[in-house]
């Protein structure tokens, strides 16, 4: 397909959606444009942002890439997963 008959073809079809849809669809658009670059973001990240991102990233690592296990999580609640079903 021709690049004018796909642009066509982009703004007919953008047209047809609900603003919410519309919303997603240029959310992707930005990511593919930016794709590998600066994230998408209106906001700068702040210094306590990163200083906390590389405390996360140290953490995963002193523990081998893991994470604390769901069930330990929901049982300091008194939780267990089954107390969350899947299909309500």
């Amino acid at each position: 397909m021709a690049v004018n008959t796909l642009e066509t073809k982009a703004h007919e079809l953008l047209g047809q959606l609900e603003p919410s849809k519309l919303a997603a669809v240029v959310h992707l658009l930005e990511v593919m444009i930016h794709d590998g670059g600066e994230p998408v973001t209106s906001e700068p990240v702040t210094e306590d942002e990163r200083r906390r991102f590389h405390e996360g990233q140290t953490w995963f690592a002193q523990r081998g890439g893991k994470g604390i296990p769901m069930d330990d999580v929901l049982s300091e609640f008194g939780l267990k997963p089954e107390d969350f079903p899947l299909n309500k």
